[in-house]
């Protein structure tokens, strides 16, 4: 077994201002447009974890020179894309669905690969819609290889997007270098996690890029160029949403500096989510500011549209005042685990009554006890059980160290967060 954390115990309320690397989610789409824009872009506050340097070496590997700057930004200058070139995925869902319509538009052969659980991750959409598109693409999932022929004609494609908004995502990021730029639509049971296709169409059009988005489950890139970036990486709101949640549980309070007070980020919810938990929560021109109730109460929620707030969400029902219910995250059986089976088994195991529903879960919190709780290398598995451990002694995180796939160092964060502790 890998080795255990000891998720620390809060001793009283958390009273702490923790501030929040940037976005993965903006980090990457804008590592991307930036290797496709017309000239030397700049990305300032830049999320560093093992999924962003991963993104950074996939474009690098196909010809993009991504160097750090004095201040600690990212200078992305683009260059002639093909191969041969090695990408290693790992298990982020962004490079291994954004990063093959960029090997596309070059020239030579492009390997993908990942960790063993990212070939279990669905990739068929994606790999479809490229071939549909001109591509030249053997396999259908990890590992799988893009043979460019520098260039792609593009057009219409329709995909079933229901497993993932990265599917549309990773489309549109690179439509506008197609010769007819792409025309995306989706036929299936409804697209989950919106809020990212439309920071996806926002981060296009702040980079003069054309999209039509005004049908349902319709999105047309015009082709033409890709204004250079000269960006300022939002915080990343999902990954504040642990911090947040040990203000809520320890009836502390909890500041996160620069929270936007407008935002595409899914994680935004969160604000809705605590304060129908009993919290209360403050958007000021210092941030925002989460404390605490005496008691949190349960909540009915549809989380399609943010299912990756839902490891945070569970975390806080199980320690609620009555029953919860989850819905509209069946397509969390897909992400970096089953989700869903992995919060019902590792909450059980320390004595919540969990059951899953077709789309979601039933959270019935109980006398909780310490125990191992198990990441399954999922980095929000992992944070949910330190949110879990602050209340409940014992609680052992197995493979803390996964939280850097988003934050590079978690357990000191969290650690610095309980240094004042009332």
């Amino acid at each position: 077994m890998t080795q255990l954390w000891p998720a620390p115990v809060a001793s009283g309320a958390v009273r702490a201002t923790v501030t929040v690397p940037g976005s993965k989610s903006i980090t990457n789409r804008a590592l991307v447009l930036a290797a496709l824009a017309d000239g030397p872009s700049v990305l300032r506050r830049p999320l560093r974890s093992r999924d962003t340097e991963l993104m950074a070496a996939a474009l690098r590997a196909l010809g993009c020179a991504i160097t750090t700057g004095s201040d600690g930004s990212w200078q992305v200058i683009p260059g002639p894309l093909g191969g041969p070139a090695e990408v290693d995925c790992g298990l982020a869902g962004t490079v291994m669905r954004f990063v093959p319509p960029v090997a596309a538009l070059g020239k030579g052969r492009v390997s993908f690969d990942g960790d063993p659980r990212a070939r279990e991750r669905p990739l068929g959409a994606v790999l479809d819609a490229l071939r549909g598109l001109g591509a030249d693409i053997t396999g259908n999932a990890l590992p799988f290889e893009v043979r460019g022929t520098s260039g792609l004609p593009g057009g219409e494609v329709t995909i079933d997007a229901s497993a993932s908004s990265q599917f549309v995502s990773g489309l549109l990021l690179s439509g506008a270098r197609f010769e007819r730029g792409i025309t995306v639509r989706h036929s299936g049971k409804p697209v989950p996690s919106q809020p990212h296709i439309a920071m996806t169409v926002a981060m296009l059009r702040d980079a003069g890029v054309q999209v039509d988005d005004g049908q349902p489950d319709t999105w047309r890139v015009e082709p033409g160029s890709i204004r250079p970036l000269d960006l300022d990486v939002e915080p990343d709101l999902s990954n504040a949403t642990p911090f947040l949640a040990a203000a809520a549980v320890t009836g502390g309070t909890v500041t996160i500096p620069g929270w936007p007070r407008q935002t595409t980020q899914a994680g935004d919810t969160i604000r809705d989510i605590l304060t129908e938990m009993g919290a209360q929560v403050r958007l000021d021109e210092v941030g925002l500011t989460v404390t605490g109730p005496d008691r949190l109460l349960p909540v009915d929620l549809d989380l399609h549209e943010v299912g990756e707030l839902t490891p945070t969400v569970a975390a806080l029902a199980a320690l609620a005042d009555g029953r919860s219910q989850l819905r509209g995250i069946a397509h969390l059986r897909g992400h970096e685990t089953d989700r869903l089976a992995a919060l019902e088994r590792e909450l059980n195991r320390l004595g919540a009554a969990v059951s899953q529903t077709e789309d979601g879960l039933l959270i019935e919190p109980g006398e909780l006890t310490g125990g191992v709780w198990h990441s399954y290398a999922d980095h929000r598995m992992a944070t949910a059980g330190a949110i879990l451990g602050l209340r409940v002694p014992g609680v052992q995180v197995e493979d803390i160290a996964t939280t850097s796939k988003t934050l590079p160092d978690f357990p000191a964060m969290w650690n610095g967060m309980l240094a004042e502790v009332r």
